[in-house]
């Protein structure tokens, strides 16, 4: 039995006063995050006082920088400094988990440091303020599905969904599936949950598995075609993008307009944010169908990818390509496949960022170092007319071959 993390979203349904109750838990979630950080502030400070005045480095205050040190610390000043968390009957769990998330933060902070984290350097946590958000958290299955249609959260009670959750309930039902943790979170006036599953997927994946003889394909992106799929068959696909942020530039416009001609701090003017957010809200949902549709498929299909290793940190960098790099989501098309990869039994071939697939002549095998991004067909010097995309994929596809 192989076990695996998986995501499970579902939008919830709820009622004007459970609205009202999630809305006081994701305030919750901000103060004690903000209790945390002012807390580890006020320790380092002091720390730096004392070293000014001579006090040995074992002597210097210590700052609360675990999960259980942050919790106690709140446990000890809750009931004097926010004494309505326990009038209103607000749900435990959720302070526990806020000290959590605050401690992660401030460990990644330190390993960031260091130089050991992967990627770029991770900056001190800053203050959680309404802007950026309304969520919150749950521990272990304190949140969990009482129903196909129906879901209890701790301290807001039973509340509907607005999707059928059977594949989840099954599962747990039987004992496939466990829930170690939910996240409730309010995007554009919707509310939905997210539970972190350890899930038993071996059924799923067998009965959907790639199969045997299943061809192999290289895999070439881009802005204009979001992906040629050259298949070892011969056959080549092209794949256009829906472009959801392009699409939706008038509406974005115009939804940004009404917003900045409202007064600050007015109904109306909360009225436009929620509009501004439901446009935003569409354009993501419309890029993550596109891409969860397309990377499921080719994970079913494919039985060997290769893809190539792209830069899409530098490449938002250029101000003329950032808006329609952010646009296309390869970052995420990867990650995506990558993972799906491993549940239907296929493999994802990543080539060397600085492999030439574009460049390279597939016939002869030339590297044409004149080729420019605006090229996008080109002729050999053995002859070969070229279109650059289909090119690439095909040539990516037999740098997996020769690799194998």
């Amino acid at each position: 039995m192989s076990r695996v993390k998986q995501g499970y979203r579902v939008e919830l349904a709820p009622t004007a006063k459970q609205r009202s109750r999630l809305a006081q838990h994701a305030g919750l979630s901000r103060v004690v995050e903000n209790f945390c950080l002012a807390l580890v502030k006020a320790a380092l400070d002091q720390r730096e006082a004392e070293r000014s005045y001579g006090v040995p480095d074992e002597l210097l205050t210590p700052v609360p920088w675990s999960a259980p040190a942050l919790e106690k610390a709140w446990r000890a000043a809750h009931s004097t400094l926010f004494p309505w968390f326990g009038a209103e009957g607000l749900s435990s769990r959720v302070p526990k988990e806020a000290c959590r998330v605050r401690a992660a933060g401030l460990k990644n902070w330190a390993v960031s440091r260091t130089g050991v984290r992967r990627g770029r350097r991770v900056g001190f946590p800053t203050w959680r303020k309404r802007k950026h958000g309304s969520r919150f958290r749950y521990d272990a299955d304190r949140a969990h599905p009482t129903g196909p249609g129906m879901i209890t959260l701790p301290g807001v009670g039973p509340v509907r969904t607005r999707e059928d959750m059977s594949w989840l309930t099954g599962r747990l039902a039987y004992g496939c599936a466990r829930i170690i943790g939910a996240t409730v979170r309010e995007q554009a006036g919707r509310w939905w949950v997210s539970f972190q599953v350890d899930i038993d997927r071996s059924d799923i994946d067998q009965r959907r598995a790639v199969a045997a003889d299943a061809p192999t394909c290289g895999i070439d992106l881009g802005l204009t075609t979001f992906a040629v799929v050259a298949d070892d068959s011969g056959v080549v696909e092209e794949v256009h993008p829906p472009r959801a942020l392009k699409a939706a530039q008038r509406k974005l416009r115009r939804a940004n307009k009404a917003l900045a001609r409202c007064r600050t701090g007015s109904s109306n003017r909360a009225k436009a944010a929620r509009k501004l957010a439901a446009v935003h809200l569409a354009v993501s949902h419309r890029r993550a169908d596109f891409l969860h549709q397309l990377t499921t498929r080719l994970a079913r299909t494919k039985r060997a990818i290769a893809v190539e290793s792209l830069n899409v940190a530098g490449m938002v960098r250029n101000r003329r390509l950032a808006r329609a790099v952010s646009d296309a989501g390869f970052a995420e098309f990867i990650r995506q496949l990558e993972y799906k990869a491993g549940w239907y039994g296929s493999k994802v071939w990543a080539a060397d960022r600085w492999y030439p697939s574009s460049k390279m002549c597939g016939d002869c095998g030339v590297v044409n170092a004149e080729l420019t991004l605006s090229d996008r067909v080109w002729t050999c010097q053995c002859g070969t007319l070229h279109n650059r995309d289909r090119n690439a994929a095909r040539n990516l596809l037999a740098a997996m071959h020769s690799t194998a």
